[in-house]
């Protein structure tokens, strides 16, 4: 059985890529990522020619099925997503989750004989760690950290407002993820519910308009509201505990 490495990647400075994770996608027989042409931006830039499979929220189980079969014949297999850690907020945990479930399953193709056999045929899962939006807005928040709650996106429609209840019913400071399109609804409902508690907002971090916003959620608001410019891009939302 081959070695599945879960790659994390710059979420904007591609100069926060490490060095053992470049020589990890150097060394892979295939990298398996989110969106192709953002994966291929990031290897053209550090020079790396690799085959490249996408694998993303609606792909179909044949697309799991090769990746095994790859493993299966002992490929290294390197898995990234479009930006940070895969499998946080991403597709790629369900192929984790998936590959580990096959690899003692389906996809095994005899009993192992002896221990050393049975360790050769386990499928090794290497992380290599790297950049997370989520983490480096924790880092500047100024909020205790010890303990907190990563709640991923709030979702679009349906099941908001018990999101939302959630967030309130939080002891530990909160971290969520927000997009361009639905940053001002997250504030604006942040400002009915938690009106006093303080939060930092993140924007486009390790970009070249990296913004740090800082204060309530009505304070907040109103620097978004001030110039479009400061609505665009993605958005990492951290509250306060109480």
């Amino acid at each position: 059985m081959g070695i599945l490495y879960i790659v994390a990647t710059p979420i904007g400075n591609l100069e926060d890529m490490t060095f053992r994770a470049l020589k990890t996608l150097k060394e892979a027989d295939l990298i398996v990522c989110e969106d192709t042409r953002q994966t291929m931006k990031l290897l053209s830039h550090y020079q790396i020619s690799k085959p490249l499979v996408s694998y993303f929220q609606h792909s179909k189980f044949s697309k799991i099925e090769y990746i095994a079969q790859q493993l299966s014949e002992g490929k290294t297999v390197a898995l990234v997503t479009d930006a940070g850690t895969p499998g946080i907020s991403d597709p790629g945990g369900a192929l984790i989750n998936q590959l580990v479930s096959s690899s003692g399953g389906q996809f095994k193709t005899e009993e192992p004989k002896g221990r050393e056999a049975a360790e050769a045929e386990k499928l090794r899962i290497i992380p290599i760690p790297g950049p997370n939006a989520a983490v480096a807005a924790l880092s500047i928040s100024g909020f205790p950290v010890d303990k907190f709650f990563f709640m991923g996106f709030p979702p679009h429609k349906k099941g908001r407002n018990k999101y939302f209840e959630q967030v309130v019913g939080q002891k530990n400071t909160v971290v969520f993820y927000e997009s361009t399109h639905r940053i001002l609804k997250s504030l604006n409902q942040l400002k009915e519910i938690l009106p006093e508690r303080k939060m930092v907002v993140c924007r486009e971090l390790t970009k070249q308009f990296e913004s740090i916003y800082r204060g309530t959620a009505e304070e907040i608001l109103k620097i978004l509201e001030s110039d479009k410019n400061n609505q665009k891009g993605e958005f990492v939302v951290v509250i306060k505990s109480d």
